[in-house]
């Protein structure tokens, strides 16, 4: 296991068939992109911490965190690590989980919006994404608080 970002598609696919079998427990969290829109991208990102503690059978007793945030209305006992992922195996494998149902969920959703190429640049703000949204305009899933949506596409 170990930072996802240096792990190959293949790799973290099959880390993560290992991580689910095997772990004690594992929750997912996901948000919308008019949620994020609405209320910010760190918010809906506590939001999404949340809804993955909430799935945790057993409950979590201690919260490993990758980066700055804390989630402040959450009595556990915390530690924020930045670029945890390659500093503890949990949040290595909690990175792998969340990249790999993002990328499972772009191919999903590569097949009803075709024109933009989810599966090819899983989101990220690629040249061939910010072309396929100047010449076809955002679609539903695209935040409009994102960076590039904000711009003048040309």
């Amino acid at each position: 296991v170990n930072d996802s970002k240096q792990l190959t598609a293949r790799q973290r696919e099959m880390l993560f068939t290992r991580i689910t079998q095997y772990a004690i427990a594992y929750g997912i969290g996901q948000q919308a992109a008019e949620i994020i829109d609405a209320i910010g991208i760190i918010p809906a990102t506590k939001r999404a911490m949340q809804q993955a503690l909430d799935q945790l059978r057993p409950q979590a007793e201690f919260l490993l965190i990758d980066g700055r945030i804390r989630l402040q209305n959450n009595p556990l006992p915390q530690q924020a690590i930045i670029r945890g992922d390659g500093k503890s195996l949990s949040i290595a494998a909690a990175s792998i989980l969340a990249k790999v149902t993002r990328d499972r969920l772009l191919q999903e959703l590569d097949a009803q919006y075709p024109a933009y190429g989810f599966a090819r640049h899983k989101g990220y703000g690629t040249e061939y994404h910010l072309a396929a949204i100047a010449a076809h305009g955002p679609c539903p899933l695209h935040r409009q608080t994102f960076a590039p949506m904000k711009r003048p596409l040309l």
